[in-house]
């Protein structure tokens, strides 16, 4: 056996090792949010204290077979982004629930910089009431968007990943996947104010070639009331196996394995670059202006849908 086999076998039994314990996390998550009487698979009452370095250590290699070869990943200049220290990481958000390109940059993440970088990402906070699924994502270091979530990690010299765009740039149609489109939201530059920390624009491409993305679905959405019911503005439309035709992933789908291309872009310091006192508009136009030229030069490189 060569010595590029033994490597192999490692990474294949690691991985293998990884997705069991990923597996055994979901399904005590699962029977303990069924358990009548139990606690409801045992969530803290801080979500930033479910974070598990010991975990995410331990889950790395299966999160590394898959970035690397179902989705081909790069992940470029993560020495931008401090090695300690708050920072605010702002993306643009691709793929509907299954954000491939949040899952590749953490695990490319936690590569870098090891475990015990405290790091956290913001999702909806339906994500946090499906029982299995949110077991892996709350060790990993996702918490609900709340400005309070947000400030704490912060306060904690956290690196915050944020998507603004939210589920209305996720769910984008994918002939529109090299546009960035946070819907005017300007509360992560009042963050990134108040607490006076840098900000590292992080873009990626790919996201929303892992379906075919039809829309956004607004109209159908404020029809079915869904705003009021779930705090969900949108009710798109999805085209991928095994069922075909999907509405907000449901009742389930597998994503294409389509090239991941993410990249970390120079930190911006908001008052060396806009004055003592900048204000949410300028500093929402500047970071989103750097991060679309980015990004259509991550386009520019691309050659076909999925293959990359």
């Amino acid at each position: 056996m060569t010595v590029s086999d033994v490597s192999l076998l490692e990474r294949v039994l690691g991985a293998a090792a990884g997705s069991a314990r990923m597996a055994g996390a979901a399904a005590g998550d699962l029977a303990g949010a069924l358990d009548p009487l139990g606690d409801n698979g045992h969530q803290p009452a801080d979500p930033l204290d479910a974070w598990d370095p010991d975990y995410v250590r331990r889950t790395l290699p299966a999160m590394r077979l898959l970035a690397d070869i179902y989705h081909r990943a790069e992940v470029r200049e993560l020495k931008n982004i401090p090695a300690e220290g708050p920072v605010l990481l702002v993306g643009n958000h691709s793929g509907g629930t299954l954000i491939a390109d949040t899952f590749v940059f953490a695990q490319a993440f936690y590569d870098y910089f090891g475990p015990l970088r405290r790091f956290h990402q913001l999702a909806h906070d339906l994500v946090f009431k499906l029982p299995g699924a949110r077991a892996s994502l709350s060790r990993y270091g996702t918490v609900p968007a709340s400005p309070q979530n947000m400030a704490h990690a912060l306060e904690r010299d956290a690196a915050l990943l944020v998507y603004p765009g939210g589920d209305h740039e996720s769910y984008r149609p994918s002939w529109e996947s090299s546009k960035v489109d946070f819907a005017g939201r300007q509360g992560w530059a009042r963050l990134a104010i108040e607490h006076g920390v840098p900000v590292v624009p992080i873009v990626a491409i790919g996201g929303q070639e892992t379906a075919l993305f039809l829309g956004q679905g607004r109209q159908l959405a404020k029809l079915l009331r869904l705003n009021q019911l779930l705090r969900v503005k949108v009710f798109p439309a999805q085209v991928a196996p095994p069922f075909g035709l999907t509405f907000m992933d449901l009742p389930g789908r597998v994503p294409l394995p389509a090239k991941i291309t993410v990249r970390a872009l120079p930190r911006i310091d908001l008052k060396q670059r806009l004055g003592p006192n900048p204000n949410e508009e300028d500093a929402y136009e500047l970071v989103t202006g750097a991060m679309q030229r980015a990004l259509d030069k991550l386009a520019e490189e691309r050659t076909l849908p999925v293959v990359g």
